[in-house]
């Protein structure tokens, strides 16, 4: 069998360092290793949508600025497939076929779906796109006979929901889909960055994120307006590491060459949070120690991207050449999905 992977982001706004630690740089890091046989890259548009029908013009708007955020980490479209989803008509019929094998009461118990409700405080006013986007999923993932799909533990419910699927379509029609599996993060700063505010995940619409494409000083001002400990009001105080978002950042991105560069009196982040959790080392320190770890990281992704956005239309141009090469994947599965099911008219005919 092939091992192929499938991920995904919705075009809603830039992508932040959020997204990079927990989905791009493992992306990156997948497509050079080249021990995946295929891997799709989908810009979720159609599932933007769910919850943004009222305002089509911010997602379109917003495929070019995800696009643009995959390029200038590394995203090579020579390795893999970047697509725009509702460029593959192929998914729309996969997803309304999977719709007769799923009971509403299972879709309102999905613990992602509850919570991402409670977020945008739908309440009773859920859009049915909304509350089916679960389904859609089954169709991206099936689409392309997907193994792996890399997802954060926030995710897993998604991935349980499809395979579930897959298993009611393979036992009433026979073994025509692929099983696939969750691939989560070792590291739990990965999984699920914190965002600036030190309480919630990452978030756009919560206003906490450092984004791909901050310029330089934005980037400083939210690292030095980060929550770290409150109680640690003086430089001797204690500080607490635990639930310190400085701290959290410095787990997901300190290098080994970091402290040499940038703080050669400490010789690793161990030696770092001793001295913190002891007193003697103030906020400010460890601020300016971590902002000059993300201006590292993001200065050359900021340049290739400034690069890119000079010719918009070759990105198209990417996007388009994607979508047709995905389309022509998910027709192939569609057909073998209609000729299991006995609605392939055309071939039992001629």
């Amino acid at each position: 069998m092939e091992k192929v992977i499938l991920t995904a982001d919705r075009p809603t706004g830039n992508l932040h360092i959020g997204h990079y630690i927990g989905s791009i740089q493992s992306r990156v890091d997948l497509q050079n290793q080249g021990d995946f046989d295929r891997m799709y890259i989908m810009i979720a548009d159609a599932q933007a949508l769910t919850d943004n029908a009222g305002n089509v013009k911010k997602v379109r708007e917003n495929i070019l600025n995800v696009a643009l955020d995959y390029l200038s980490c590394g995203i090579d479209p020579e390795k893999c497939c970047v697509f725009i989803q509702s460029q593959v008509p192929a998914l729309t019929e996969m997803t309304f076929y999977f719709m007769n094998l799923v009971t509403l009461s299972r879709l309102k118990r999905n613990p992602t779906v509850k919570e991402e409700i409670k977020l945008r405080g739908f309440e009773e006013s859920i859009p049915v796109g909304f509350l089916t986007y679960p389904i859609s999923q089954t169709a991206d993932i099936t689409a392309f006979g997907t193994t792996l799909v890399p997802v954060g533990e926030d995710q897993k419910p998604m991935i349980e929901q499809a395979r579930e699927i897959v298993r009611t379509f393979n036992s009433m029609y026979g073994e025509t889909l692929v099983m696939p599996e969750a691939m989560i993060p070792k590291i739990k700063s990965q999984a699920r960055l914190v965002g600036t505010d030190g309480k919630n995940k990452m978030s756009k619409s919560l206003g906490n994120c450092i984004f791909l494409s901050d310029e330089p000083e934005v980037i400083k001002s939210k690292i030095m307006n980060m929550y770290t400990d409150p109680n640690h009001i003086h430089i001797n105080d204690p500080g607490q590491i635990e639930g310190n978002a400085v701290f959290e950042y410095l787990d997901a991105f300190v290098k080994k060459d970091s402290f040499e560069k940038y703080l050669p009196e400490y010789k690793n982040l161990d030696e770092l949070k001793t001295h913190y959790k002891k007193g003697g080392l103030g906020d400010v320190k460890i601020k300016l120690f971590l902002n000059n770890i993300i201006q590292e990281l993001l200065k050359p992704i900021r340049e290739k991207r400034k690069e890119l956005e000079k010719n918009p239309e070759q990105v198209y141009k990417i996007l388009f050449k994607g979508s047709d090469q995905a389309n022509l994947e998910a027709e192939k599965t569609l057909k073998k999905m209609k000729q299991a099911m006995g609605i392939d008219y055309r071939s039992d005919i001629f």
